[in-house]
This record gives structure tokens, C-alpha cells and sequence, in this order.
């Protein structure tokens, strides 16, 4: 097989793995690459899932095999385990050089693998931490979903503020936690992009208008961190990410994305799904209907070169 695209990027090959990845391109000196290293092995956190039946052979990177990742933006407090309000997944391609970035809306319907009923796609995570929502994706867009990236929310605002805050082109005027965002170029702080992230009621794109906004912070983080400005912020990069990001992701296959997949990581495509809102048992879903879906699995699996 031959290569995917990025929720990437290394840390960018979802969303945030992309970052560490570039960063690594462009570290140099035996102290970065020291840090570098610590924080990936703090963020390594392997699960127990078996090999994807989607998936006749393991990923190869040496050999530039496409791959996926799915990257979850998770609300963690103390006492619950959260639900995984942000759902992406990148696909990665050497061989075309593009990364696809698929943002799944949070309120989809879809069947919760290993739980025998259909609700809400972020619900598969409360019922069974990363395996289950890895297995729920990869069952919803019939696609091998290779290796996953958590990033615990309420830390994001750490990485925001380790690259020196994020530039984003805003496209509408609204408050959320106090903050007033103003239509055109806004330069965003940790807190002030979080809170940017999160508004969704007052779009009248609703989830997909946040969705937007949560792909203008992830590449901002990755233009930022790939800087070499950035480097002189090594310290607080690497520790923010280091607390604040898990994935089943090792520092050598890191080192193996960022030295054959860092042309596709330039190339970002964006991709949506749509859905029809409506209420079953007074419960708001998201509806997408099977031309759709097949729609989207069609170009996924054109991405990641299955037949």
C-alpha cells in the first residue's frame, strides 16, 4: 500500500501529530531531539485492539503505505471520562502527497461497535475509552482506522500558547465565554482559541461551522510549530504536548512519518459530511444518508488506495 493523509501531520497526521513531526524536521540539535524524544514517549500510550480486518497487512511507513489516524478531542475533568467532541480522521497519501481531513460531527447516529446499539458517534468513547471509538469509525466509514491521537481539550490552550498563539481568518462575528471575535484576521491565545473552538449555536452552519473552526486552530498550531521561530519554544512545546496528547504512535514511526510522508503534510484537503438534523425520542441526531456515506467511504478508500 502506499500512503495517507492526516484531526495528523504526524502530530499533524491528526491534527496535532503533525506538529511534533515538523518540528522534529527541523530539530537539529542533540538537546531538541533529547526533549523531542521524552515527550513522545510521555504521550505513547499503546492499546489492546486487534489487527483491523479491513487491514490484510500492517502499515509499512519505510514503504510510504497510506494510513489513517483518528484524532479525538476529548473534555476530561475530574470524576468523568468525557466525550469525544471532536472527531477527526486523517488519511495519508505519499504516493499523491495530500492529507484528507474528514471532521465527523459529534451528534452522527451511527451503530456503537461492541455495544449492540445505535446512538450518538461521540458516545462511543464514554462507553469504551479510544479502542471503541476507533472500532465505531472505522465500522461507520468502512475503512481501516491504523492508529488514533487524543488531545485532552482543556490542556489545548497549552499548546496554543507554546507556539506563540495562532493566527486564524475569521468568517463570523460572534461572543463565546466573553470573548467578542470580529470578522478577518484575529490572533488567538490559548484561552481565546479554545473558546473559538467551541461555539456552535449561534452559526447557522451549526457543527460543521465549528468543525471549521477547529481545522483553522489545528493548522494554525502546525504553521506555528513548524516555524523555525518555534524552535526557540522547544521546551514548552514538547512538555505541552507531552501532557496534554496521547497516541499509540512510537517516536522511531514518528521519525519514519516525518522522513517519508512530510511532502504530503503540505498538501491539507479538507473534507465534510452531510447529515439531515432531526429528533428520535426527543434526542437530537445527525442523519446521513447511505448515498452519502458511500459517498465519503468511496473517496477514503481512494485516498488510502484499497480495492
Amino acid at each position: 500500500m502506499k500512503t495517507k493523509k492526516k484531526k495528523s501531520k504526524w502530530l499533524k497526521v491528526t491534527g496535532i501529530i503533525v506538529l511534533v513531526m515538523l518540528v522534529a524536521g527541523g530539530a537539529y540539535s542533540y538537546t531538541i531531539y533529547k526533549s523531542l524524544k521524552s515527550a513522545v514517549e510521555t504521550m505513547h500510550q499503546p492499546i489492546e485492539r486487534k489487527q483491523s480486518e479491513k487491514r490484510q497487512e500492517p502499515v509499512a511507513f519505510k514503504e510510504k503505505d497510506p494510513f489513517s489516524v483518528l484524532m479525538l478531542g476529548v473534555d476530561e475533568r475530574s470524576g468523568d471520562k468525557g466525550r469525544s467532541d471532536t472527531i477527526i480522521v486523517l488519511t495519508v497519501n505519499p504516493n499523491n502527497n495530500s492529507v484528507k481531513m474528514l471532521s465527523i460531527p459529534r451528534d452522527t447516529r451511527t451503530e456503537i461497535t461492541g455495544k449492540g446499539t445505535e446512538d450518538k458517534i461521540n458516545h462511543a468513547y464514554a462507553f469504551g475509552g479510544i479502542p471503541m471509538a476507533m472500532d465505531t469509525v472505522e465500522n461507520f466509514l468502512d475503512i481501516p482506522i491504523d492508529y488514533y491521537m487524543k488531545v485532552n481539550m482543556e490542556g489545548f490552550k497549552d499548546i496554543v500558547d507554546a507556539v506563540g498563539g495562532v493566527t486564524v481568518q475569521n468568517d463570523l462575528d460572534f461572543t463565546q465565554d466573553g470573548f467578542h471575535f470580529t470578522k478577518g484576521d484575529l490572533n488567538l491565545n490559548g484561552e481565546k482559541a479554545l473558546s473559538y473552538t467551541r461555539m456552535r449555536h449561534e452559526d447557522p452552519r451549526g457543527d460543521f461551522g465549528r468543525q471549521t473552526r477547529q481545522r483553522q486552530i489545528i493548522q494554525g498550531i502546525i504553521k506555528e510549530g513548524a516555524s523555525l521561530a518555534s524552535l526557540t519554544n522547544f521546551s514548552d512545546i514538547f512538555t505541552a504536548l507531552g501532557k496534554n496528547v496521547k497516541t499509540n504512535l512510537t517516536f522511531d514511526q514518528m521519525i519514519d512519518i516525518q522522513k517519508n510522508y512530510k511532502e504530503a503534510g503540505k498538501n491539507i484537503q479538507q473534507m465534510e459530511i452531510k447529515e439531515q438534523g432531526t429528533k428520535i425520542n426527543k434526542i437530537y441526531y445527525g442523519l446521513v444518508s447511505p448515498e452519502e456515506k458511500q459517498r465519503v467511504q468511496n473517496e477514503l478508500k481512494a485516498q488510502l488506495e484499497l480495492n
